[in-house]
């Protein structure tokens, strides 16, 4: 590893994932197997999304953004993870730690407000069937992509600017795979607590309240089902729904407790076990949890190979 007294004095130190870990090369050989899945198939799922016409519709172009949101995020963490323990060069730039975190931010702040809008598109298209194609047009669909993305941008770009700017007295030394926000505010030699206050409340706007949006919809959406008389229609709806809420569980839970919990005293290593689940494990399960239990997709990815066949 290169020493500290070698790297700039701008320079992090990113001490890596279970650095104490006696087997870390098969771990972080596994962490890259995961990635390399994550990327195959949240690049098919948005393939298949794409090509098929039949999966042009708001819930599907929310899924593929999803998708997309999942594969940013990932590759924004576990490539330079990867070559930072391989290449035994353990530091980052200060302008790639804020690069890092930036990214790292605008995706989760993407995907808690993208949860919530496909929650909200479940809702209409149960609750309100015959005025689902007027509500969930393409046109307003567009507008809430556009909304998440930006509305991400901008939050992201203000909670990387301003912690970036507290001065780091000590050691620099970063107990973490990769830059964020709750570590890096731990560096700092000011007083922070004016501004983990502000850190949870923005964790309440956009954890929280999503969260809260979230079962609210579903609760409108199980008191609907209740009253179909369709058995069917019944078990497709709950079909959807419950691989919706498995997603939304597994991104949830672990922020939740990361971020509302920012001035408790978990150790790094919880910090680093939750990460892994909601960075890592969860971005590769999304494609697994939306297709095997979805005709439409399965359909599709028929068609594709059938297509592939066929040309070849």
């Amino acid at each position: 590893m290169v020493a500290w007294n070698e790297s700039s004095i701008t320079d992090f130190i990113l001490v890596g994932l279970f650095p104490e870990f006696q087997h870390a090369i098969i771990l972080n050989s596994i962490i890259i197997f995961i990635y390399i899945l994550t990327f195959l198939g949240n690049i098919l799922l948005i393939v298949l999304i794409s090509g098929d016409s039949r999966l042009h519709t708001p819930m599907y172009i929310l899924l593929s953004q999803l998708s997309l949101i999942d594969l940013t995020l990932t590759s924004t963490i576990i490539p330079k993870m990867a070559y930072n323990f391989f290449m035994e060069d353990r530091t980052i730039s200060w302008i790639g730690c804020g690069t890092q975190s930036f990214f790292y931010l605008l995706m989760g702040m993407s995907e808690c407000l993208m949860l919530t809008l496909m929650a909200y598109d479940r809702y209409v298209a149960v609750c309100y069937p015959l005025r689902y194609p007027t509500i969930m047009s393409p046109r307003f669909c567009l507008h809430m992509v556009a909304a998440c993305w930006i509305g991400g941008s901008l939050c992201s770009f203000i909670h990387t600017v301003y912690p970036m700017h507290f001065p780091i007295c000590g050691s620099r030394e970063i107990h973490h795979f990769f830059c964020e926000v709750p570590i890096l505010i731990k560096l700092s030699c000011e007083d922070t607590s004016v501004y983990q206050l502000v850190v949870v409340v923005t964790s309440i706007v956009l954890l929280v309240v999503p969260f809260s949006l979230i079962l609210a919809s579903y609760t409108l959406i199980f008191l609907t089902v209740l009253r179909m008389n369709s058995v069917k229609g019944r078990k497709k709806v709950l079909a959807t729904c419950s691989s919706h809420l498995t997603v939304v569980s597994l991104f949830f839970g672990p922020n939740i407790f990361i971020y509302m919990s920012f001035t408790s005293t978990h150790s790094a290593e919880q910090d680093q076990a939750l990460s892994v689940f909601s960075n890592i494990l969860t971005p590769m399960l999304n494609p697994l949890i939306y297709s095997l239990r979805n005709k439409e997709v399965i359909a599709a990815l028929k068609k594709l190979v059938w297509r592939c066949m066929v040309f070849n």
